[in-house]
């Protein structure tokens, strides 16, 4: 079949370079904003609950978007839906420069967010190119990707900032340059794809029956192996997102820490996952496949997670964060590999956006729970996270006969 022949070709290893560029600049994009969203909020006269949900509006819009995406990439094939969504992401980060209203500052966000849940696409496209015993190998390099796309993106945007000032310091000018800036990243991503992606679906795994309807795309969590799968994975990611919301608050009280030594924390766990996805797991996964990676390192990062709360130094944060880093590092190509594995091959767009969806549900329900256990206990957040990864482990292990273990064949 002409999607095999795909597979065992060297145009397999050239699509999944492809695929980890375009990934990585589309998130590098995405990330230069993180540090500016606040402020721009602020300058408009949000509120810090205001500023909050604007954080959030992107997730929000992945969480109800991703299976739109993902199934439409299923009937009509990824490299039309990854262009699209590119193109119009330039135009909505030119209209986010523009903004000068809170009401304009929220429909643009909606807007990025809207085009940016087709990433789960990027997942799908993955799986067309890989074949079975490489296929989380494969999801461990668009993890890597995503992960590059996080930890240099921040950093990128704060240097943009500081190079706005150099030009202007009329108000506003520091987020339009940014945003402008953002918005020819996405074009340069376009362009590269347009002449560098290609079709990765072929015409006979085309889904052509396939509903656009949201709520018919959740019929996958009705799966008898798919559900305990894309439920870990959910759990795993709500845990991360509640700690990460909170790491900040929590170094900063018990250990006096700023917002530059943050940053550098949090740079060192995004290192960390980098190496591990981009390295670590694609040379550990031949040898003891999809199950033994999860039994082993959802473990590791249940450990790391429960090390928090009674840290009294920093040495015990620093084993805290290595383990976490490990443990989701190898934890969530393991597990996007294997819901991939389970799936037909006419549904891997609509299988992984249903996955990146609840793992978006994730990010927006982490921070806030996070948020509020903080303001009761400082260790609240961390034993949260800790019970929540416990859950993922425990659906896993008592399904542990259903993951298939094909990175070991």
């Amino acid at each position: 079949m002409k999607s095999q022949s795909l597979k065992s070709s060297d145009s397999s290893k050239a699509s999944q370079i492809v695929l980890f560029l375009t990934v990585f600049l589309y998130l590098l994009g995405f990330g230069i904003l993180i540090p500016l969203i606040p402020h721009l909020g602020r300058d408009l006269g949000a509120t810090s609950t205001q500023a909050g949900f604007l954080m959030a509006t992107y997730s929000l819009m992945q969480f109800l978007f991703a299976p739109f995406w993902g199934r439409l990439s299923d009937q009509l094939g990824r490299r039309k839906i990854i262009l699209i969504c590119l193109a119009m992401e330039v135009f909505a980060y030119i209209g986010f420069a523009w903004a000068r209203s809170l009401e304009m500052l929220f429909v643009m966000r909606a807007l990025t967010g809207f085009f940016g849940a087709s990433l789960s696409t990027a997942n799908a496209a993955m799986a067309d190119v890989t074949a079975k015993k490489e296929r989380s190998k494969g999801m461990a390099l668009i993890g890597a990707a995503f992960g590059l796309g996080f930890v240099f993106g921040p950093a990128i945007g704060g240097g943009l900032s500081i190079l706005s000032e150099s030009f202007s310091t009329e108000p506003f000018f520091r987020t339009t340059f940014v945003s402008l800036c953002v918005s020819g990243l996405f074009l340069i991503t376009f362009i590269f794809a347009y002449f560098k992606f290609p079709e990765t679906l072929s015409s006979e795994n085309r889904n052509t029956k396939g509903s656009h309807k949201l709520t018919a795309l959740f019929d996958k969590l009705k799966d008898a192996k798919l559900r305990p799968l894309i439920l870990s994975f959910f759990f795993l990611t709500f845990a991360m997102a509640s700690m990460e919301a909170t790491l900040v608050y929590f170094m900063a009280d018990r250990f006096l820490w700023n917002l530059k030594e943050t940053s550098f924390g949090f740079a060192f766990i995004g290192i960390i996952l980098v190496f591990t996805q981009g390295y670590l797991v694609r040379k550990l996964l031949p040898k003891w496949g999809e199950k033994k990676i999860l039994l082993v390192f959802v473990p590791l990062f249940i450990l790391g997670m429960a090390l928090i709360a009674p840290a009294q130094n920093l040495w015990v944060m620093t084993l805290s964060m290595t383990l976490i880093a490990l443990g989701i590092g190898h934890a969530n190509p393991s597990l996007t590999g294997s819901i991939s594995l389970l799936s037909p091959e006419n549904e891997q767009g609509s299988t992984s956006g249903v996955t990146q969806s609840l793992s978006s549900l994730g990010r927006i329900l982490g921070p806030s729970i996070g948020g509020i256990l903080y303001s009761f206990n400082a260790g609240g957040p961390f034993w949260f996270s800790t019970g929540l990864a416990i859950f993922a482990l425990l659906l896993i292990y008592l399904n542990r006969k259903i993951i298939p273990d094909k990175a070991k064949e």
